[in-house]
């Protein structure tokens, strides 16, 4: 993830924020929160010899992938509308309890920018909903220049989006977290519709981390620095705030985690599913790592 991206942390307050006010929203939770963890690709050469077999072929690795880890950021729907025998082929390689959480065609959010785009979008549709019962939420990333002033457009394809198909948005510009009358009407609409705010914890837009849920459900992009001391104190937190938060009423959350490279993701996941153990939530699907490899 290189929103944020910071080559010298040295002195980042990587502390959570207090909860928004719109967080209590929420309500009362009696189950646990389904939590998964993964990252964003499956074919990472680096992984072979450390969780997938050593002479593992291409053609394995979505299934592999799907082994070790619970979601995935699915960034191949940002740059091309997969048709439907595509996605389906995929869900079908995959556990029964896995979750893909595909990114919004960038046709739609940063080319038409949400105007004339009703046969993308239902084409977009038509694909996720092929993943059947292992869609996640989706999300529109918006593009770093997209400001509130920009989003008439964006309230308008909201009102046309399926209020039974989960979706968030990961908001970029500085301007979306400041109050503004403009953008305070985007977060209504979202709260109101149930559309999940996507929080990017990273290390140089700290005002990314809002911590405003206007979903039951969390999109957490998880920005690493290749297990620097501080990727563990960050999960130790985040793990508090998603068990309080469950028991607010949090239902789903995915952490997808970015480390340079990904080299690094599967080390990442295994020390969230061990700190969220600690929180009593012990569901979390982790990777495990191979005979000799290094952690």
């Amino acid at each position: 993830m290189k929103f944020g991206k910071l080559e010298n942390i040295d002195g980042i307050d990587f502390s959570l924020p207090p909860d928004h006010a719109d967080t209590a929203c929420l309500g009362v939770n009696s189950a646990k929160a389904d939590v998964y963890a993964g990252g964003t690709m499956w074919t990472i050469p680096a992984w072979k010899g450390k969780i997938y077999p050593k002479k593992s072929k291409n053609a394995d690795l979505i299934r592999l992938y799907g082994e070790q880890f619970g979601t995935i950021e699915l960034n191949a729907t940002h740059y091309k509308i997969h048709p439907p025998e595509v996605m389906k082929r995929w869900a079908n390689e995959m556990p029964e309890d896995f979750k893909f959480c595909p990114k919004f065609p960038q046709l739609i959010s940063h080319y038409r920018r949400f105007n004339n785009c009703e046969g993308l979008t239902d084409e977009f549709l038509e694909a996720i909903l092929a993943l059947g019962k292992k869609a996640g939420p989706s999300f529109i990333q918006l593009p770093p220049h997209f400001a509130p002033k920009h989003g008439a457009a964006l309230l308008n394809y909201l009102d046309r989006w399926p209020i039974d198909v989960a979706m968030a948005i990961e908001f970029r510009h500085p301007e979306w977290f400041t109050g503004t009358p403009e953008a305070e009407l985007m977060w209504q609409k979202m709260k109101e519709r149930g559309i999940g705010a996507v929080i990017s914890d990273t290390s140089g837009r700290r005002d990314a981390v809002h911590m405003r849920m206007t979903s039951r459900f969390l999109i957490l992009r998880f920005g690493g620095n290749d297990l620097h001391s501080t990727d563990d104190s960050r999960m130790v937190e985040w793990a508090a705030r998603i068990s309080k938060w469950q028991d607010e009423g949090l239902q789903e959350v995915h952490f997808l985690v970015h480390q340079p490279d990904s080299i690094n993701t599967p080390e990442t996941c295994i020390r969230f599913s061990e700190i969220m153990k600690k929180e009593g939530i012990r569901n979390v699907k982790s990777p495990q790592l191979l005979q000799g490899a290094l952690f």
